[in-house]
């Protein structure tokens, strides 16, 4: 009761940036297909493939209540999925009052998909079986896919890409339908398209993946994940998915980054003023500068005197108010999630030329000293991932 409780209060709170629809608001026996998520425009942590790496004191901190994650189906050949860590700490996490998002991840980068029919289909079948029991009215959000059209094979990133999806999501939607019932707790995206700021990623392919979405009246909405150069090349993502959706669907940003800016960056020199104060030599590059707090991690103040003094992250400080914002004001946005906490890969062989995921995160493990308590260090992006929890 207390869960119901805070999620009609949330909505309350986000109406007058994400208006409900009429569908949203349907009481009694209307199918679950037909509503809104209850928790429409929020801001959630995204833990990827580390949740594991979940806790309960970080989340309190950061005032979240949705957590989202991805569980890779190979997994489902290593034993019972429900004990599988992605499986159980996320079905944990909404048995404590938490709301949730799980997406299903298939990797298919260096094997080709199985055509319908063929004994590789029917395994990947078996293994939806296997999994769909230990999430289905447990989650409150699952996400068919993680990242498509990246994991696959550039060669196959046509129709053979939307025959295999197509496949699994009707198998989705069969065994949801046969199993869970109309009043179904989880709702179904299709997840995620990448990079649609760029032209030639708006593909026939991605154009198909739209009109499965449209088409199919048990998903609620597509999955997007804009790591851009700059702020405003996400509203080619928005541009792309909402003329072809159902007026009553909505959206997830399930990943969200300025990756690929902190990278242009990486070989500017620091800034001279926290060199010296910190003992740099003069034209210390910031992935330098990275590489040492990964070596020996920073005090809290010697990071954000890092942050805050180079001027290429301070023109982006705001880039998470910014962001919610255009989401939020389309009306459409049921749920964003935001990387939560550095992790190993992360860190792995830092140089110039590592994809700075790092930069992101609202907890600084691997960069930034502990506090002492157990708990990861917050990176600049908290205040504001906390005040965007109650805007």
């Amino acid at each position: 009761m207390l869960r119901r409780l805070s999620i009609v209060a949330m909505t309350a709170a986000l109406a007058t940036v994400s208006p409900l629809t009429p569908a949203a608001t349907a009481q009694g026996g209307t199918p679950v297909t037909e509503q809104l998520p209850a928790a429409h425009g929020a801001l959630g942590a995204n833990f990827n493939q580390n949740l594991d790496a979940l806790d309960y004191r970080e989340l309190r901190e950061s005032g979240t209540r949705w957590v989202r994650g991805f569980y890779p189906m190979p997994a489902t050949d290593q034993g019972d999925p429900a004990g599988h860590f992605a499986i159980s700490t996320i079905t944990e996490a909404g048995s404590r009052g938490y709301d949730t998002i799980l997406s299903l991840k298939w990797p298919y980068n260096s094997a080709s998909f199985p055509q319908p029919g063929s004994a590789a289909m029917a395994a990947e079948l078996a293994r939806l079986d296997r999994v769909l029991p230990t999430v289905l009215n447990k989650v409150d959000i699952l996400a068919i896919g993680n990242e498509p059209f990246i994991e696959s094979l550039p060669a196959e990133r046509d129709e053979r890409l939307n025959v295999f999806y197509e496949t699994v999501a009707r198998h989705v939607i069969g065994y949801r339908r046969e199993h869970c019932g109309t009043n179904c707790r989880t709702t179904l995206y299709m997840g995620a398209l990448n990079r649609l700021d760029l032209a030639d990623r708006r593909t026939p392919a991605a154009e198909r993946w739209m009109t499965f979405v449209r088409e199919t009246p048990e998903i609620q909405g597509v999955d997007i994940h804009p790591h851009i150069p700059a702020p405003e090349n996400a509203q080619a993502f928005l541009d792309f998915i909402l003329p072809r959706m159902r007026p009553d669907q909505t959206y997830l940003v399930t990943e969200f980054s300025l990756v690929w800016y902190w990278k242009r960056h990486l070989q500017d020199p620091v800034s001279g003023e926290f060199a010296e104060r910190y003992g740099f030599a003069p034209g210390t590059k910031v992935w330098e500068v990275i590489k040492a707090a990964i070596d020996e991690p920073f005090s809290r103040k010697q990071w954000n005197d890092f942050l805050t003094g180079s001027p290429w992250f301070m023109e982006q400080a705001g880039f998470l108010r910014s962001q919610l914002a255009l989401y939020r004001g389309t009306g459409r946005l049921a749920v964003a999630t935001y990387g939560f906490k550095q992790d190993d890969l992360m860190v792995e062989n830092f140089g110039p030329n590592k994809d700075p995921w790092l930069l992101n995160s609202v907890f600084v493990p691997y960069t930034v000293k502990s506090p002492g308590n157990g708990t990861s260090a917050p990176n600049y992006w908290l205040k504001d991932f906390k005040a965007l929890q109650r805007s």
